[in-house]
């Protein structure tokens, strides 16, 4: 309802982490790219955390959110939050909460918090509502808006740590439910395909560099995939990470129980509270399945190695299948035209939010009938050469056609020049230096736009 407190709790990557006032995680990015693959050991945890807090030279600050384009190689990324109070409804200051936190922790320990933060402000919220609406029908309550893996934390604060008492509202914008084949590829040495544009051996040395970073990274065992997302070669059933016949190559088997254990344990205590009648708060889940997306790991037909994986239809990061919110016992999902990158920005939220804010069901689907697509070959390019974009809409030119690139956290922004390369198929090459750079287009009638992100490291 329009009166209830806002609380946004970003996925990873969306919080800024620092020491003494600088970006931790920002400088040893900006390491990985110019040096090829500079270890990551600036922003570690200890081996065994848990669901403990790091201590010493590991504890880093949760500091604002994160306003630039940012990812890890090979697993996800984010656009940043620069539009957040528009995509939001306009709340007024004291009505919204963003909720900064470390994503490399345990989802489990980070719900705590969220539920300490969540008490506090709804209390001091609760105390000032009356200033803002003096006709309320009712007490406040809290809409809970989760980007990405931030739904995990949401959903478990909800089910796990006394959520539902305070909720009126859940809404989850591309977060996995079921997991992302792309941490898989991660833990098991293979984010980064060996055919990628820097070459095997820059290729072989970034998966090495970001494994060994993850491995001690509660967040990410926890989101590897539970659903059927394994595929022998030459056998037709698909199989989960749990297959003990067919485990992944690498793929540390203690990380994919700590995943399972973190399913399970919120399932059971969705299961437990079943009984009391249907959920306390409604869920809205903003999905997409207009770009292809990780879906399936891919073994060899001895099982011994990891091939390249399948991809399905989604939002560029999780696939249809793992967005799918089942433990509600509804279908809440609502279909958008937008990346998983761009969800907590776009026009798609704000219109569900205008509507949720108001009393009312937002629409059951968010998507447009033009849209556009941006594809790149692979996530990791090299510097100074030239890699490919293929840009894919109807009758582009002339919709007015415009198209941009730029480097993240900067604003010049360099026209990029498409060129008919087959039917309603666009191309064009750029050569940039090292860094994180972001790709652009826009079309009108009816408006459309696309964005996507490329690391690009040195050889």
């Amino acid at each position: 309802m329009e009166h209830d407190l806002v609380v946004f709790v970003p996925g990873f990557l969306g919080t800024r982490l620092c020491r003494d006032g600088q970006d931790v995680w920002a400088r040893c990015g900006e390491r990985l790219m110019t040096s090829g693959a500079a270890p990551l050991t600036e922003v570690a945890l200890p081996p065994g955390l848990g669901d403990a807090l790091p201590e010493g030279p590991f504890r880093l600050d949760a500091d604002t959110l994160l306003e630039v384009p940012d990812s890890v190689p090979g697993l996800l990324s984010s656009m940043g939050h620069p539009g957040l109070r528009a995509a939001l409804a306009d709340p007024p200051d004291a009505q919204f909460v963003p909720f900064g936190y470390d994503w490399r922790l345990s989802h489990r320990l980070v719900a705590r918090q969220l539920k300490e933060r969540v008490e506090r402000e709804l209390e001091r919220w609760s105390a000032e509502v009356g200033t803002y609406y003096p006709d309320r029908a009712d007490d406040p309550r809290v809409i809970l808006v989760c980007h990405a893996t931030g739904g995990l934390i949401g959903r478990h604060y909800l089910e796990r740590e006394e959520g539902r008492e305070t909720a009126r509202t859940l809404v989850t914008l591309g977060t996995p439910q079921h997991g992302l084949v792309q941490a898989a590829r991660l833990l098991a040495g293979h984010a980064v395909p060996g055919d990628a544009g820097p070459g095997p051996d820059v290729a072989a040395r970034l998966n090495e560099a970001l494994r060994d970073w993850a491995l001690d990274l509660p967040a990410v065992a926890e989101m590897l995939p539970v659903y059927p997302s394994v595929r022998v070669g030459g056998k037709s059933r698909e199989r989960r990470i749990t297959d003990g016949r067919y485990p992944v190559p690498g793929l540390p088997g203690d990380a994919v129980r700590a995943a399972v254990a973190f399913q399970e344990e919120f399932r059971s205590a969705c299961d437990g509270h079943r009984g009391a009648g249907p959920l306390p708060y409604a869920v809205h889940c903003l999905g997409s399945a207009d770009f292809p997306s990780p879906e399936t790991l891919v073994l060899s037909p001895d099982g011994s190695r990891l091939t390249e994986g399948l991809p399905g239809p989604g939002d560029g990061t999780v696939p249809r299948r793992s967005a799918v919110a089942d433990w509600t016992g509804t279908d809440p999902v609502l279909w958008t035209g937008v990346r998983n990158a761009d969800l907590a920005s776009g026009a798609a939220l704000r219109d569900a939010m205008l509507a949720i804010r108001a009393g009312r069901p937002p629409g059951g689907t968010l998507a447009g009938e033009e849209g556009i697509v941006l594809h790149f070959p692979g996530d990791v390019a090299a510097a100074g050469r030239p890699f490919v974009i293929d840009l894919l809409g109807h009758d582009l030119p002339r919709r007015n056609l415009r198209t941009f690139v730029w480097r993240s956290g900067h604003n010049d922004r360099h026209p990029v020049a498409f060129r008919e390369h087959g039917p309603d198929r666009y191309r064009a090459e750029l050569v940039v230096p090292p860094g994180r750079w972001v790709v652009e287009a826009l079309v009108d009638r009816p408006k459309g736009r696309d964005r996507r992100d490329v690391t690009v490291v040195a050889a």
